[in-house]
Parts: C-alpha cells; sequence; structure tokens
C-alpha cells in the first residue's frame, strides 16, 4: 500500500487537515516553465514554422517537412479504421449533436420601454484553435467534444493541432477529423502549437479562440497567449483530470474502485476521491482498487497518480455533499440509491453522473454532454464547454424619437452624477431638437 493509501474519517479531522486532505496534486508549472514558455512564444513569432519543426525535432523526435497534413492522408487514416470503431464515432456523433443541437436559442428581443428594443444575438467566433492531446493516449474523444459544438454553431475555420508520434499523427485522430469533415489539421504539438494557433506563422494562420486540454506545457502556453496576445481568448483554465465519487451501502465496490482507476490513468498528477457512509465498503473499494491497478500496463501512471488519491469515510450522504460542493470537482458521481434526490444538493461540479449505471466514462466519450470541463476548483465560477463557448453574444438597442425623450431624463441625470458631459449631452441634444419641432413623435 501506498504512504497515503489510508482511510480517513472526515469527523475525527481538524478543519486545517480537512483542508489538507483536500487539496489538489501541486502543478508543474513554475516560474521557469513560464519563462520558456514566453521564450517558446517568442522564438514562434520570430522564425515561423522553423521554429515549429525544430521543437518537433528535438522534443517529440520527429522530423516533419509539411506541417499540415495532407487531406488525402485524413482519409487514408478513416479508411483504415475497422468497422467496429467508425460505428462508435457514428454513435458518439449523433449523441454530442443532439445535445449540443438542443442548446441553439432564438434572438432574444424586449422592449424594455415602449419603443425602446433591446435584443441578443448570437454570431459564431470566426476561428478557432483545437489542442488535441496524443501523448499517453490520442485523445479522440477531446476532438469529437470541440469540434462538434464548433460546428453546430457555425464556426467558419477550424484549426487542428496534435503532437506527432514516431509514425506520425494517431491514425485514430486524423480519422476522425476526416469523418467529421474537417481539413485543417497540424501535427504539431506543446507549447510551440499554442504559441502557433495564438501568433500565427506562415502555415499556421493565427486563431481568435484556443480550445482542448493539455500537459503542464499546454496549460501554461495557453494561459501566457490569454494574457498576452490581443484579443485572443482560451476556452477554460485546464489542469490535472479529477473525479469525485460519493457512494452508500448501495454501491459495488469493484465498480468503486475502476471509477476511481478510469479518472487516475489520465496521468500522474490526477486525481480521485471516494466518500463512503459504508466502513467495510469503503476498505472493500480501496483493496480491489490497488489489486486491479498492479495488473494494468498503465501502472506506471497509476502508482503515483494513486498517491493523490484520498479515501475519506462520511457520517452521511449531507456530509459527502457539504465535502464535494467544497471542493468543486470536475467529475461528480453519485453511486448511491437515490441519486436524484442528492443531485439536488449539488452546487458545484463540472458535469455529474447519476447512479450506480453512469460511470464518468458515458460522459468522456458518448453520452452527449460535454467532457471538456474546468479543473481545480474552477467549477466554483466556471462551465464546462457548451455550444455557447464558440459563440459571441452580441446586444443591439433602438430607440424610437418617443423613446428617446422618455428615457432622456433618466440617463442624463445619471450621466451627470458621473460627470460625463457628454454622455449627457447625447441625449439632451437629441431630446431638444425633438422638442423644438413642435410636434409630439411617434413612437
Amino acid at each position: 500500500m501506498l504512504e497515503m493509501d489510508r482511510i480517513s474519517y472526515w469527523s475525527n479531522l481538524n478543519l486545517v487537515t480537512q483542508q489538507q486532505l483536500l487539496e489538489r496534486p501541486k502543478l508543474q508549472e513554475s516560474a521557469q516553465q513560464l519563462e520558456q514558455v514566453q521564450a517558446i512564444f517568442e522564438k514562434v513569432d520570430s522564425k515561423g514554422d522553423q521554429a515549429l519543426r525544430e521543437y518537433t525535432q528535438n522534443w517529440d523526435g520527429v522530423q516533419i517537412a509539411d506541417l499540415k497534413v495532407p487531406v488525402e492522408d485524413l482519409k487514408a487514416a478513416f479508411m483504415s479504421l475497422d468497422d467496429p470503431f467508425k460505428s462508435a464515432l457514428a454513435v458518439a456523433k449523433h449523441n454530442i449533436e443532439t445535445f449540443h443541437r438542443a442548446q441553439t436559442t432564438d434572438a432574444l428581443v424586449v422592449e424594455t420601454q415602449p419603443g425602446l428594443v433591446c435584443q441578443r444575438r448570437t454570431r459564431p467566433i470566426q476561428s478557432v484553435g483545437l489542442y488535441i492531446p496524443g501523448g499517453t493516449a490520442p485523445l479522440v474523444s477531446t476532438l469529437l467534444m470541440t469540434a462538434i459544438p464548433a460546428q453546430i454553431a457555425g464556426v467558419p475555420r477550424i484549426a487542428i493541432c496534435t503532437p506527432p508520434g514516431q509514425n506520425g499523427v494517431s491514425p485514430y485522430i486524423l480519422g476522425a477529423a476526416y469523418y467529421l469533415g474537417l481539413t485543417e489539421v497540424y501535427q504539431v504539438g506543446g507549447a510551440q502549437s499554442i504559441a502557433a494557433l495564438a501568433l500565427g506563422t506562415e502555415s499556421i494562420p493565427a486563431v481568435d479562440k484556443i480550445f482542448g486540454p493539455g500537459n503542464s506545457w499546454v496549460t501554461t502556453a495557453k494561459t501566457f497567449a490569454s494574457q498576452s496576445v490581443s484579443g485572443l481568448s482560451i476556452d477554460m483554465p485546464a489542469g490535472p483530470s479529477e473525479v469525485l465519487v460519493i457512494a452508500d451501502d448501495s454501491a459495488n465496490p469493484e465498480w468503486l474502485a475502476l471509477d476511481v482507476l478510469s479518472q487516475a490513468e489520465h496521468g500522474e498528477d490526477s486525481q480521485s476521491i471516494l466518500l463512503c457512509t459504508n466502513e467495510q465498503l469503503l476498505k472493500e473499494a480501496r483493496e480491489k482498487c490497488y489489486e486491479l491497478a498492479q495488473s494494468s500496463s498503465r501502472w506506471s501512471y497509476l502508482k503515483v497518480s494513486l498517491e493523490n488519491t484520498r479515501w475519506i469515510y462520511c457520517d452521511s450522504l449531507d456530509q459527502a455533499m457539504d465535502i464535494s460542493n467544497a471542493y468543486a470537482p470536475e467529475h461528480l458521481i453519485l453511486n448511491t440509491e437515490a441519486p436524484e434526490g442528492l443531485a439536488e444538493k449539488v452546487l458545484r461540479a463540472g458535469s455529474v453522473f447519476m447512479g450506480a449505471y453512469t460511470p464518468e466514462s458515458l460522459g468522456d466519450y458518448a453520452s452527449g454532454t460535454n467532457h471538456v470541463l474546468p479543473t481545480g476548483g474552477y467549477a466554483k465560477s466556471v462551465s464546462g464547454l457548451s455550444l455557447g463557448s464558440f459563440q459571441n453574444s452580441i446586444t443591439f438597442q433602438a430607440a424610437s424619437p418617443k423613446a428617446l425623450q422618455d428615457i432622456a431624463p433618466t440617463v442624463e441625470t445619471l450621466a451627470k452624477a458621473e460627470g460625463l458631459d457628454f454622455h449627457e449631452k447625447a441625449v439632451s441634444f437629441r431630446r431638444r431638437f425633438l422638442e423644438s419641432k413642435g410636434t409630439q413623435p411617434r413612437v
């Protein structure tokens, strides 16, 4: 058993110890890493494609001639995929499309007072960059989760960056891109790909917003880009993946262990927390977890990430929910006999999985909800990706002459209070013009 592999009894802990127990793994980001990311941006800015090729050679050990993957290679990759995988793509695409298309809204039109009409209309972001990890696991699912909402939103340009391996980019990623009708795929990864999407190079035009998860280098690069490149935004702060599971007497200990492991296998800095109201069940789940982990091909990652796992006994489900709301997990699994009632008490979470037959894996791949979610406690104030993430909401207003006269005293009074003379005059001059005409303006 690992050093941290012990059951904690929440009610027996003082406040400081409770807070320490819920601390996330320390991110690798450092001042030195930030300086290196800044240097990468400067080199990409000055040397463009050449810098991308040099970084890919030095860090990925791959020589690339053309950064952009030819469309015929995308097609060939798709044709090489077996039928079960193509069928899985079709089902996942259908469900993700169905859920996100339902988020489409009509223009909002409100007459706030007679003759004064205010509107909100949505417009697609004009260009987005999708970072698709391809290191320890080629995340085809992330391509689906980011590209499909972008397409539904009507984004005109969708650029994909994904790192190449010794045999090129994963055929699963290339094939999925072709299946979705995407043609702008670049075989470059890491912080240098974020710099390319943010700044633009000879081969990769800059985008307006960057999406997608990545390691600490990618995360640092995204944050740096959003702070240093004018007009550029990113989807959300992204950190190591995490899950919190709440279980009662009805739960299956082996299923609980699998839910813990399915999150822990993402990487060495992932975190899983199991809150259980049954002490014996908690012990069985913990034992099963290590039994399964040690037989896994990903044991090298799991033996590290499981050090971040927390096994916590709770006196009640209400106490467990209080802990969950304090932690604000990326993924929350309610493996309880009556999850619907417990779900009503969820205040902070990225995505919630209700009942014994709803493992987090469903949302990761094909249930329809989006798996790009806030981590690191950002679920307190940040939402996961949605159709709106790929749109701008623009407000419009139009006032009739009568409406201008009616609202003028309000605006003039507020503008004067703020000492903004020309704000006041922009209204009062129009009001006096209407009054000088000597006729009552029509609404």
